[in-house]
């Protein structure tokens, strides 16, 4: 195979309507019958298409014997050669960048613009690398994380910002892929390699969810990432054929799981632990109806759970992080007490598809944004109050929506369940 031949198939060529120049090789057939524009665009593809090929080479050069002598997956390291940005925990955080959808085969210019808005912290929600597993080594994963960390712009922002990163189903290793998809054992392994996080206790991997805390004691910023892969369970497929509107619908059978059981009792003591904001981040939106792709809302009663959550454990100052869509919206629910449940979506760094088919639903708040864009939450610490914007590709703000810490405090009129011992107590003392 030439070394300017791409490597992988385009998924998407058959529904793709953009003229973005993406590395997969044969520009879309929508394209192609817009002719005047696509010269407009032939010096970017050429540019594009050398840079990518330049990208998958250097990453494979080192490691193209083992790849030809057939050995074992495990001499394709996904570890970096320098460490990650490590931010000390103690740090008061008041600018945090968020975004997710990072193609490693195409440029990232937007990586400078986070740059120039000085993040203390960037988090990076899910398909932070593109490798979908179809060998049975897991090569395709191994070689995207490769990429990945040799791309030049990639390599600049991650020495001059602390990351923190789940994945999404492109980085897990599969398009929608949850329990039961065979590689996830390699791709969890390949992930703990990339992003430097270690091993659960005792061994047995169930799941690549974590947390972590920064700031002093009245300025503390807790960030959950949940894993919404591991354990997640079919989804149902509508009957109806394929549509814009997406192929799953919502699944009410009471077995069914997001997140696992061990991971359920996990956040539970997550959102006990003292903090004044805490920011929730799932690969998938939460909140978020009017479509039928990936979304908590096809399993209806894992989003109820996760709610209800929220607030029988009186947890406050929660903020929901998502990704997947790529697009960017903001989102609103309202719990007990009328307290605000914010969500942003924020996606895609590099890879959007262009207008299509609104999903607009009655937790939308105003417009989705549908270019290249990634969120910013600046807290005012004095003030009280929170910012969240999402950003375009010039890291100028397309939309904010301001909360004050009072908007999104754990409401004093919920009441936390009561066991069935403490229910009898009560009843005694009261005769």
């Amino acid at each position: 195979m030439s070394r300017y031949e791409p490597r992988l198939t385009c998924t998407i060529e058959s529904r793709c309507s953009t003229l973005a120049v993406c590395g997969y090789g044969p520009w879309p057939r929508a394209a192609m019958k817009r002719r005047p524009r696509v010269a407009a665009v032939l010096a970017a593809g050429l540019a594009s298409a050398l840079a990518t090929s330049w990208l998958a080479g250097s990453a494979m050069a080192r490691d193209g014997a083992e790849y030809a002598t057939g050995r074992a997956i495990e001499t394709v390291s996904a570890v970096p050669a320098t460490p990650w940005r490590q931010l000390a925990p103690t740090t008061r955080l008041t600018r945090i960048a968020v975004g997710s959808c990072l193609d490693q085969r195409r440029p990232q210019p937007i990586l400078s613009a986070i740059m120039a808005r000085d993040p203390q912290l960037f988090l990076m929600l899910g398909d932070n690398v593109y490798g979908d597993i179809k060998s049975a080594d897991g090569r395709e994963l191994a070689e995207a994380y490769g990429v990945q960390l040799r791309h030049p712009e990639f390599a600049v922002a991650r020495q001059r910002v602390a990351m923190l990163g789940i994945w999404d189903d492109h980085d897990y290793g599969g398009n929608d892929a949850g329990a039961d998809f065979a590689a996830k054992h390699t791709a969890a392994r390949l992930f703990r390699e990339f992003w430097q996080r270690p091993r659960p206790e005792g061994g047995a991997e169930e799941g690549v969810y974590f947390a972590e805390v920064f700031g002093p004691p009245g300025a503390r910023v807790q960030i959950i990432f949940l894993d919404t892969r591991w354990a997640r369970s079919p989804l149902k497929v509508r009957t109806a054929p394929f549509s814009w509107w997406g192929k799953y619908e919502p699944d009410l059978h009471p077995e069914k799981t997001m997140l696992g059981e061990r991971q359920w009792h996990w956040l539970q003591r997550q959102l006990s632990e003292p903090a004044e904001i805490r920011l929730i981040v799932s690969s998938i939106q939460v909140l978020a109806e009017g479509h039928g792709f990936e979304r908590w809302g096809n399993l209806p009663l894992e989003r109820d759970r996760l709610l209800r959550l929220i607030e029988t454990t009186g947890a406050g100052g929660v903020v929901l992080l998502s990704g997947d869509r790529h697009n960017a919206a903001f989102y609103q629910a309202t719990l007990a007490g009328g307290v605000t449940l914010p969500e942003v979506t924020a996606s895609s760094l590099n890879r959007a598809y262009g207008p299509s088919r609104d999903s607009a639903g009655p937790e939308r708040r105003g417009e989705a944004y549908w270019r290249e864009n990634f969120a910013e939450i600046a807290i005012d610490w004095e003030a009280r109050a929170l910012t969240l914007d999402i950003r375009g590709i010039d890291g100028a703000a397309v939309s904010s929506w301001r909360l004050g810490f009072d908007e999104i405090a754990s409401a004093a009129t919920v009441a936390k369940p009561t066991s069935a011992a403490t229910a009898a107590e009560n009843n005694n003392a009261a005769q």
